[in-house]
């Protein structure tokens, strides 16, 4: 395969080269019998290679979804993501065009393998020999960035609540003020990308905005929407450091942990979370309808990626 480049997760990405084909995939990864962990290579037949399962996106799909449906259809095995890896970029051999690729960790939850078109076997590998038996350095320097950090990681998912009217122009409370039309597409396009996070339990600030665009994600979970004014602007300004409190409380929960907010709240929660910790935060406009995907161990925050309005870019950050 040609030569790549990577993003800072990686090695040399240049933003000036623009990809035309996108795909994703993941680490995939189970605990193993010794108390270790083990890692999938799947093994192509078309290009006798043994490398880590992704495929390109399908049309109107993000990265996100596209990883755990690419998992899922190489290897039989259905996966909830965690951190993000970085992405590699290389051309495309006969082809005028350039690939990108972006990485998660994936943790197996069920499934069995079966042979099939793309993958006619599977192997995990404990991680003396991985990096030899792998075929390509791009996937190997995506295991390195894996192995920078715990495997075994909590996730929360921090969203800042999707377009909402104009203040000046709604009537009412402005606790009562809607989403408009393009922020209920937005709360509707965030509900397959969080489930690929594994998100099983949401909170919201109370403002009815922040409310909305958490329910159809709520629906498709068949669970209620839980009120806590400590993520609203009014409740997060009278005690930060109770909301931060509780936000590590609930992302150090085993369960996926969704915290639907304000734009006056999740910037100075970020900033204060990560100081604390010692982690460096990229630059993140936190725009409405944007996620926050956090990892903690024990406790900690060790990774912080960041998934703009439109789930297609994201931004990383590590200790």
């Amino acid at each position: 395969m040609s030569k790549s480049s990577s993003d800072p997760a990686g090695a040399l990405y240049d933003p000036r080269v623009s990809a035309n084909i996108l795909a994703a995939g993941a680490v995939l990864w189970r605990e193993a019998a010794d108390g270790g962990i083990e890692i999938a290579m799947v093994h192509r037949p078309k290009y006798d290679d043994w490398s880590l399962p992704k495929g390109k996106l399908d049309p109107g799909e993000t990265p996100v979804v596209a990883a755990v449906r690419e998992v899922a259809e190489e290897t039989g095995l259905r996966s909830r993501l965690g951190r993000y890896l970085g992405h590699v970029t290389y051309p495309v051999t006969g082809h005028r065009k350039l690939k990108r690729v972006d990485y998660w960790a994936a943790h197996v939850l069920d499934g069995a393998f079966e042979s099939n078109s793309e993958v006619d076997e599977i192997v995990w590998c404990g991680l003396d020999g991985l990096m030899d038996a792998l075929s390509y350095p791009m996937d190997r320097s995506i295991v390195r960035n894996f192995l920078r950090l715990p495997a075994d990681t909590d996730t929360l998912l921090l969203v800042r609540h999707a377009k909402a009217g104009r203040r000046e122009r709604f009537s009412g409370p402005d606790e009562e003020r809607p989403l408009e039309k393009a922020g209920r597409a937005q709360a509707g396009n965030l509900v397959p990308n969080l489930l690929a996070f594994g998100a099983t339990e949401i909170y919201s600030a109370p403002p009815l905005r922040c409310v909305q665009t958490v329910t159809p994600l709520a629906e498709a979970l068949g669970v209620d929407v839980k009120l806590d004014p400590l993520f609203s602007e009014s409740g997060y300004a009278a005690a930060p450091d109770a909301a931060l409190a509780r936000a590590r409380e609930l992302g150090s929960d085993p369960a996926v942990q969704v915290i639907s907010s304000q734009g006056k709240v999740i910037p100075g929660l970020m900033e204060t979370w990560a100081a604390r910790d010692g982690l460096s935060l990229p630059p993140a406009r936190n725009r409405k309808g944007s996620v926050w995907v956090l990892s903690l161990h024990h406790g900690r925050l060790v990774a912080a990626d960041h998934l703009d309005r439109i789930l297609i870019s994201p931004e990383i950050s590590r200790v």
